[in-house]
């Protein structure tokens, strides 16, 4: 049902007349999301909105270049009072978002038109309860999950077969992979075992990965202080570094570490799930690739970081609200999840379209891809630090995290720099 007959409903069971109505027939939301490369897909899908709600237009402003840059926006957008309607916001930076535009009345709680929906009945249909908590900021539902995407493993079969592997049961834990990889590398010195390009990872995600895997957390809400001053992140980092030291992993950043792994030169490569066609097209038929999910030394507690956004609702506007939430409920529900994995590679963010209507058949044509949603159930939320200052915190963090992998600096005195940092930037 359209906005307009929605409408033209409402107010004749309230028994009014419609002479006003023709103002409120065309709504137009101006939408903001981050990385332009995700136009091919956010257009599309708003061109399919578009025509099932002739009565909304979708007016895209220019994407942003990155999730830092868009929230900056946002906030920019705020003072003026001249914000976006829909916006997609970076998992790590709604909180922030939310702390700064909640207090000034700026963003929504979807939650009453999720209870028009049918309330938790319509979340438990749609979104595991890991997958529903990435929109959840203070116990409010501000957002819907659009993407999400946590780390995989990209196996090259051939060496890990030659080193007495088996690339359909890798290994699960990391000491275990770490093994496997560090005969990959003693067989030929030129051949990389693993690669976990944290040193020249653009953010901060491949670090929380290595802390949630173990069961940890970045931060103490009791204390506000760093979470991992422990035997996580002394575990974390003397893993990073045995990487290096036995297993050869290097210390590239990603464009070099696909280039080096689609060559046949790297055992294991840890990735994004939005990699794949890319890796495979890389790969060619040098050898065979397969993927599988990320390793958890600490199964029943464990997970994986989840990177992406969800549209949140920032208009105040009734009628916008209304056309804001229906766009919305779009982005995220099975259809429109169906496209954008498709195109991505990226998991799903709606349980319902994993069945046989949607990705069933394209997972079964295409199991590199169908790796990302086999990790659903472990998604965890990818946290952002109090203060504001996530950036620059994982700027100083990698830093010293590229000493430890390089050997400049043990493990236990890494940890103890990170932390002091850490703590210091958060206040």
């Amino acid at each position: 049902m359209t906005l307009t007959r929605r409408l033209a409903i409402g107010t004749l069971a309230f028994g009014l007349t419609l002479p006003g109505l023709a103002m409120a027939e065309q709504v137009t939301l101006e939408v903001l999301y981050n990385l332009p490369g995700f136009t091919k897909f956010h257009q599309p899908l708003a061109d399919e909105f578009m025509k099932a709600n002739p009565d909304v237009t979708i007016n895209f402003l220019a994407p942003a270049a990155g999730y830092n840059e868009g929230q900056q926006q946002v906030l920019r957008a705020a003072v003026t009072n001249n914000l976006p309607d829909v916006y997609f916001s970076g998992y790590n930076l709604t909180a922030e978002l939310v702390n700064t535009l909640a207090p000034r009345g700026q963003i929504t709680d979807l939650a009453p038109f999720i209870e028009a929906e049918g309330g938790q009945a319509f979340l438990d249909e749609n979104f595991s309860p890991n997958m529903a908590a990435l929109g959840v900021i203070d116990g409010v539902q501000y957002g819907l999950p659009v993407n999400a995407s946590s780390p995989i493993m990209y196996v090259n079969a051939d060496l890990v077969r030659a080193a007495g592997g088996d690339p359909m049961n890798m290994p699960t834990t990391f000491p275990d992979l770490i093994a496997l990889a560090t005969t990959i590398h003693q067989a030929d010195p030129r051949v990389a075992g693993m690669s976990y390009d944290i040193a020249g990872w653009p953010d901060d995600w491949l670090w929380q990965a290595m802390v949630y895997q173990q069961g940890g957390d970045l931060v103490d809400p009791a204390t506000g202080q760093v979470a991992f001053d422990n035997e996580i992140g002394l575990n974390a980092l003397t893993m990073i570094r045995q990487m290096a030291a036995e297993a050869g992993a290097p210390t590239f950043d990603w464009d070099q570490a696909r280039q080096q792994f689609g060559a046949g030169m790297t055992g294991v490569l840890f990735s994004t799930p939005a990699h794949v066609q890319t890796i495979e097209g890389l790969v060619g038929d040098r050898f065979e690739l397969v993927t599988t999910t990320f390793p958890l030394d600490n199964p029943a507690e464990g997970g994986v970081p989840t990177g992406g956004n969800s549209a949140v609702m920032l208009t105040q506007d009734a009628a916008k609200q209304q056309a804001a939430w229906d766009y919305i409920k779009w982005v995220t529900g099975p259809e429109a999840q169906n496209i954008i994995v498709r195109i991505t590679g990226y998991l799903p963010t709606n349980l319902r379209a994993t069945g046989e209507d949607y990705l069933a058949p394209y997972y079964a044509e295409h199991p590199n891809v169908a790796t990302a949603a086999k990790q659903a159930e472990r998604s965890l939320p990818w946290a952002g630090y109090p203060g504001g200052d996530s950036v620059r915190i994982w700027r100083t963090q990698r830093d010293i995290i590229g000493t430890v992998m390089r050997g400049d600096v043990a493990p236990g005195d890494g940890l103890a720099q990170l932390v002091e940092q850490t703590n210091a930037l958060m206040q």
